[in-house]
């Protein structure tokens, strides 16, 4: 382990009841949400730490969080020779503080007590449900050349986008002068900063606070236990009070990010994965996103016409046509079917030839998708039994409603974990 990655400790937050991705949180927590087919939320942020050589993790958790807790057990396992883990720290009960973590500030008061056990000069926090490709090591080395006991990762966002985040103002050496967490669109004109010229070009005027920070140990010390024990949250409380009397800078980050923050920004996110030229490169050899090794066959393709579609390993299909879109782990689409703008999550398991049987027996569709159906401007979640002669039709024309099999939000049908479609559904 270099003098770098052990001076730094990083902290991914597990993040709330996630509840405008519900149904997709009905079951899970936002980082353990399924992403590009074999991946989950979680792996971006660990990735970009491995990927910047930063090797010790705490992933803090507290809602839904049996099957983020799975994944992160049963992936990341570091060498014997090295000091590297991604250890999860769940919200406890203690004698002092009986209750469970009240926002992202408390979430690492009430976890220092286990992370302090390790030395380290900078913590890094990070948000467990967003996605980008991140050099962490720049950022650290930026943050040390210039003195800093603050720096906040920043975005240029455009106005549309600016009332959802935290918008700050810098001087000229890059110093936050001022902060407002989620402006009103009437204040947005006093906050415009000069962010460069190609920015400027597309109509990106506002920084916005990405939700990661490096803090020097001893300053977060400071701000959490001295100057502000009884604050919950960092944006709205740590940050804002931290400008007046802290060194605290912007980092600018010119690259791509999005916060999957709802169903529309996910299911964006998701299919844009399948452009020629994605924003997000799961194929750049130096940003490599790890997850769980499976030991699954390749994908097997009969008959399909495929355009702009990812298709993940183990994969059976025969379907007509699928375009679009991202077909996740173990998915199985029966012939005739036609596939547009959708996301399959996949299955966890394959059915055998006897249970598929004994399935046709009791009128059960096998577990994934059959024949001859039509699926639009859809979610798909994991181990779903859609029957044949399905038609799933999204759209703006569809109102935002929960079905006890699906729901609808800005148009995107999600179909709900282990849903069981009969033959013949239309939506």
């Amino acid at each position: 382990m270099n003098n770098f990655s052990s001076s730094v400790v990083a902290v991914i937050l597990g993040g709330g009841a996630g509840s405008r991705l519900y149904p997709l949180t009905a079951n899970r927590s936002k980082p353990a949400v399924p992403i590009a087919g074999k991946y989950r939320l979680v792996d971006i942020p660990i990735s970009n730490c491995i990927n910047s050589n930063i090797n010790r993790m705490f992933v803090l958790t507290q809602f839904n969080s049996a099957s983020l807790n799975k994944h992160i057990k049963n992936t990341y396992h570091f060498s014997a020779f090295s000091t590297g883990f991604v250890d999860i720290l769940a919200a406890e009960q203690t004698p002092d503080n009986p209750g469970w973590f009240q926002g992202t500030a408390d979430a690492v008061r009430q976890s220092l007590r286990h992370i302090e056990n390790f030395d380290y000069d900078y913590i890094l926090i990070l948000s467990g449900d967003q996605l980008y490709q991140m050099d962490f090591f720049e950022m650290i080395a930026n943050h040390k050349a210039k003195g800093a006991d603050i720096t906040i990762a920043t975005i240029p966002v455009a106005s549309r986008e600016a009332p959802e985040f935290g918008i700050l103002k810098t001087n000229d050496e890059n110093y936050i002068t001022s902060f407002v967490e989620k402006p009103n669109k009437e204040l947005l004109p006093d906050w415009v900063s000069d962010t460069g010229a190609q920015m400027q070009k597309e109509g990106r005027n506002y920084l916005a606070s990405m939700g990661i920070y490096i803090f020097n140990k001893k300053v977060l010390d400071q701000l959490l236990y001295e100057k502000n024990p009884t604050a919950t949250d960092f944006g709205k409380e740590i940050i804002p009070e931290s400008i007046i009397n802290n060194k605290v800078i912007s980092y600018q980050y010119d690259g791509y990010w999005t916060d999957i923050g709802n169903i529309y920004s996910f299911y964006e996110a998701n299919l844009a994965l399948t452009q020629d030229v994605p924003l997000f490169n799961l194929f750049d050899n130096n940003k490599t996103v790890y997850s769980r090794a499976r030991m699954l066959p390749p994908a097997k393709i009969s008959g399909t016409t495929l355009e702009k579609t990812i298709i993940a390993e183990g994969s059976i299909i025969n379907a007509s046509r699928i375009e679009q879109s991202v077909v996740g782990i173990r998915s199985r689409i029966g012939l005739g079917t036609t596939i547009a703008n959708t996301y399959i999550m996949g299955n966890d398991y394959y059915e055998t030839i006897s249970e598929m049987d004994s399935d046709a027996k009791k009128g059960l569709p096998k577990i994934g998708i059959g024949e001859r159906c039509y699926i639009k401007d859809a979610i798909i979640d994991k181990n779903c039994r859609i029957g044949n002669d399905v038609r799933i039709n999204g759209g703006k024309h569809l109102a935002n409603t929960d079905h006890p099999l699906y729901s609808v939000k800005d148009g995107i049908v999600v179909v709900k974990k282990r849903a069981i479609l009969p033959d013949g559904f239309v939506i």
